[in-house]
C-alpha cells in the first residue's frame, strides 16, 4: 500500500468483515467531519461507560454489600451524601472531559486528514494507556479520600471503603483501556498505515493478564478479604456473609463476561480480517489486504499478511510479464526448476509466418499505422498458435516463429502446426486483408534449450527445421499461401494428410537438394481441424 495516499483516502478493505466494526463506526472512506465526530463520540461514551461501571461497583460493594457500620447516618453521612458525590462529579468531569480533549488534541492529524508524524504516531498508540493512567490517578484520589474520611468517622469502615473504592478503580482502569483501544481502531489503522509501530509494546499476553486480573483475580481477592473480615469480626451475620458472597459472585460473572467479550473482540477482529483476506487470496483475488489496526502481535500478523500478499502480487506480475516475453509454457518450466544453459534434443514442428512486402509497407504508411497493422497481424498468429498448443518462440521483425513440441512434449505436433497454419492464413485473409503473408511449416529434430550467457539467455530451438520453415515461408510469400515440407505431412495423421497435396519440388536457398513442397488441397473454411491425429494409419518418425 502506498504511503503517499492521504489519510482521508481510506481503502475499502478497512470495512472488511468486522475488523473495524463498520456498523458502529460507519464508512471511513470519505473521512468526513461526520465520521470524525462519530469516533469522538464513541471515545467519550467509552470513558463515560467505564466510569459509570466503576461508580456502580463502588456503590454496590461499599454501600450495600460489604458488611460494616452504616454509612447513611452519623458522622459518615456527610461523606456519603456530600463529599463523595462532589468528588465523583468532579472526577467524572475531569476524567471524561480532560481525557477526551487531550486524546483529540493528540489525534489532531486524524481530524486534519493527513499522515501523522513519527511523534504523533507514537502518541496515538499510547492514548489507551494514558487514558488508563489518568483514570487510575483520579480513582487513586478517591481511594485515599474515601478511606481517610470514612476512617475518621468510623475506623471499622476503613477496610470497607478501601476495598470497594480500590476494586471500582481497577474496574474503571481496565474498562477504560480496553474500550479506548476499541474506539480508536480506525485511528490506529491510519497511523499504522503511515508509521508502522516498532519497539517495545504491550502484547496479547499483557492484555489477557489485565482482563484476568480485573475479571477474576480482584473479585476472588475480595471474597478472600471478606473471609478474613469474618474471622476477626463478630458483627457479621451468616445472612450478611452469604449476601455479600453472592453479590461478589454476580459481579465476577457479569463484569468478567463483559471483559472477556472485550478481550475476545480485540483478539478475534484481527484474526477474522486476516481469515477473510486469506479466503480472497485462495480465490485468486491477490489485491486483498487487511487494515493493520492492532498494536500487539496480532498487528504483526496483519502486517505480515499484507507483506505476503504484496509478494504474491509481485510474483504474479513477474510471472505474467515473463510469460508474455517467453511464453507461458517456457515461463512455467523456468519457475518449476532452475534454468541452465544448454538444451536437449526434441522432435518438433516449426511454423514460420512472415509478412510479404514489408519494406513497401513501411514506406507507404506512417510508423504508427505500421505498428498497429503488425499488432493486428501478430494477434491473429498468437491466438491461433496458442489455440493449437504451440509456443510463440520469438518475433523477428515482421515475422513470427512458432514451435510445436517444446518445451512441452506434444505427441501430435505436426498435426497442430498444420492446423494452426491453415487457421492463421484463413483469419489473416478475413481480419487483416491489408497484409499479405506467407507461412512455412517444417519438422524434425532440433536442440531446444537456453542459449546465451549465465547472466542473460533465452529459450529457443536450433536446427535445420527452423531454417527450412523460414525458407518455405519465403517461398509461400510469393503466392500468399502456405508451403510445407513432405516430411511434415507424412508425420501427420490421415485426417490431416487428406488436406494437403503435392505442389512442386524446389531447391530452397542454402540447400543442395530439392524439397517436396505441399500446399492445402483447397482454401480452408474452418479452423476446427482435429488436434489429435486419427489413430488409423497414423505414423510418426522415430524421435
Amino acid at each position: 500500500m502506498s504511503r503517499s495516499k492521504r489519510a482521508g483516502e481510506a481503502p475499502e478493505h478497512l470495512l472488511r468483515g468486522d475488523a473495524l466494526d463498520a456498523w458502529l463506526f460507519g464508512d471511513p472512506r470519505g473521512r468526513s467531519a461526520r465520521y470524525r465526530r462519530r469516533v469522538q463520540r464513541i471515545l467519550t461514551i467509552t470513558l463515560v461507560v467505564a466510569n459509570a461501571v466503576g461508580a456502580i461497583v463502588v456503590a454496590c460493594l461499599g454501600l450495600f454489600l460489604i458488611p460494616g457500620p452504616s454509612v447513611f447516618s452519623g458522622p459518615s453521612a456527610i461523606t456519603t451524601f456530600v463529599v463523595l458525590p462532589l468528588y465523583v462529579l468532579a472526577a467524572f468531569g475531569i476524567g471524561v472531559g480532560v481525557g477526551t480533549v487531550w486524546a483529540l488534541r493528540t489525534l489532531r492529524w486524524f481530524s486534519e486528514a493527513r499522515p501523522p508524524t513519527a511523534d504523533e504516531a507514537r502518541a496515538t498508540f499510547a492514548v489507551p494507556l494514558r487514558l488508563m493512567v489518568l483514570q487510575g490517578t483520579l480513582w487513586a484520589g478517591a481511594v485515599v479520600l474515601c478511606t481517610v474520611l470514612y476512617g475518621l468517622a468510623e475506623p471499622r469502615n476503613v477496610p470497607r471503603a478501601l476495598f470497594s473504592t480500590l476494586f471500582g478503580g481497577i474496574v474503571v482502569c481496565a474498562n477504560a483501556f480496553l474500550l479506548a483501544e476499541f474506539a480508536l481502531r480506525p485511528v490506529a489503522a491510519q497511523a499504522l498505515r503511515f508509521r508502522p509501530r516498532s519497539g517495545r509494546r504491550a502484547g496479547v499476553r499483557a492484555r489477557t493478564l489485565l482482563v484476568w486480573a480485573t475479571g477474576s483475580a480482584i473479585p476472588v481477592v475480595g471474597v478472600m478479604t471478606l473471609a478474613v473480615f469474618t474471622l476477626f469480626r463478630d458483627d457479621i451475620s451468616a445472612d450478611k456473609l452469604a449476601t455479600t458472597i453472592l453479590a461478589l459472585g454476580v459481579v465476577m460473572l457479569v463484569f468478567g463476561l463483559l471483559l472477556i467479550e472485550l478481550l475476545n473482540r480485540a483478539t478475534m477482529a484481527p484474526i477474522r480480517a486476516v481469515r477473510t483476506a486469506m479466503r480472497e487470496i485462495t480465490q485468486g483475488r491477490l489485491s486483498a489486504e487487511v487494515a493493520v489496526f492492532d498494536g500487539t502481535e496480532l498487528g504483526d500478523l496483519q502486517a505480515g499478511f499484507n507483506d505476503m500478499a504484496t509478494g504474491l502480487r509481485e510474483r504474479d506480475q513477474v510471472r505474467d510479464l515473463f510469460g508474455r516475453h517467453v511464453g507461458e509454457s517456457v515461463a512455467a518450466a523456468a519457475l518449476a526448476s532452475r534454468p541452465e544453459l544448454g538444451g536437449e534434443e526434441r522432435y518438433v514442428a516449426v511454423l514460420f509466418v512472415d509478412v510479404a512486402g514489408s519494406t513497401e509497407l513501411a514506406l507507404a504508411q506512417p510508423p504508427a499505422a505500421v505498428v498497429d497493422l503488425l499488432n493486428r497481424f501478430f494477434t491473429v498468429v498468437v491466438e491461433e498458435v496458442e489455440a493449437h498448443d504451440g509456443l510463440i518462440n520469438k518475433f523477428i521483425g515482421d515475422a513470427a516463429l512458432a514451435i510445436f513440441g517444446a518445451p512441452t512434449v506434444l505427441p501430435y505436433a505436426t498435426d497442430s502446426a498444420l492446423a494452426a497454419a491453415r487457421a492463421v492464413m484463413d483469419r489473416l485473409a478475413a481480419e487483416v486483408p491489408d497484409i499479405a503473408a506467407g507461412a512455412g511449416v517444417a519438422s524434425g529434430c532440433v536442440i531446444a534449450g537456453n542459449v546465451g550467457t549465465r547472466e542473460r539467455f533465452e529459450y529457443t530451438v536450433i536446427g535445420d527445421p527452423v531454417n527450412e520453415a523460414s525458407r518455405l515461408a519465403d517461398l509461400a510469400k510469393e503466392t500468399g499461401g502456405i508451403a510445407v515440407s513432405r516430411t511434415v505431412v507424412e508425420q501427420s495423421g490421415l485426417a490431416e494428410q487428406r488436406r494437403w497435396e503435392h505442389h512442386q519440388d524446389v531447391e530452397l536457398r542454402g540447400r543442395h537438394e530439392k524439397t517436396e513442397v505441399y500446399r492445402p488441397v483447397s482454401p480452408s473454411g474452418s479452423n476446427g481441424a482435429a488436434r489429435q491425429p486419427a489413430s488409423n494409419g497414423h505414423q510418426h518418425a522415430a524421435r
